[in-house]
């Protein structure tokens, strides 16, 4: 019997990719807030293009901060979720343009941000980091930057409530 041959690099790549974006399709505000995400492997950096309805503060310009913390925890929700799904999805087993109505995001227990400096009116990047996910629980830290990836501007911690894994029972 022969080996299975791999998949070809662009199906691969389509697969993934398709697969973020049915993800990020399930949540309005992402859209609204403009938030996309790049893709490299598993890594996923979230990208907030700048847009004048962020602005807060008309005076200085700078991003209001309510963006901020929206933009820091959903990078760190779909980095969990993406985290969650990607052994599942890399092994067939989970098709996400198909299952989305199976999947369910992390939930906030609680989210602390720390604004560095004021979020200038251009493009936003942020990467989140599991520091511990477990089948119930997780935490997760957050840095985001805008033209230079070692002068942060915000960073964040957040805790999270875990939902079962795809086809487990609820509990």
């Amino acid at each position: 019997m022969k080996p299975a041959r791999p998949e070809p690099v662009q199906v691969v790549k389509q697969r993934r990719d398709a697969a973020l974006r049915s993800l990020l399709s399930g949540v309005p505000y992402i859209a609204y807030l403009g938030i996309q995400f790049d893709r490299r492997g598993d890594e996923l950096t979230a990208i907030l293009p700048f847009d004048e309805k962020l602005i807060g503060n008309p005076a200085l310009p700078a991003l209001h901060g309510g963006v901020t913390a929206a933009f820091l925890e959903v990078a760190a929700i779909i980095e969990l979720a993406w985290g969650n799904l990607w052994e599942e999805m890399e092994a067939g087993r989970l098709d996400l343009t198909a299952d989305l109505g199976q999947v369910r995001l992390p939930k906030t227990i609680d989210f602390t941000v720390d604004y560095l400096r004021s979020g200038l009116p251009r493009d936003a990047y942020a990467r989140a980091r599991i520091n511990r996910s477990g089948r119930r629980y997780a935490s997760v830290h957050v840095e985001a930057w805008q033209d230079n990836r070692t002068r942060l501007f915000a960073q964040g911690t957040g805790h999270f409530l875990m939902p079962p894994a795809p086809g487990a029972p609820a509990e």
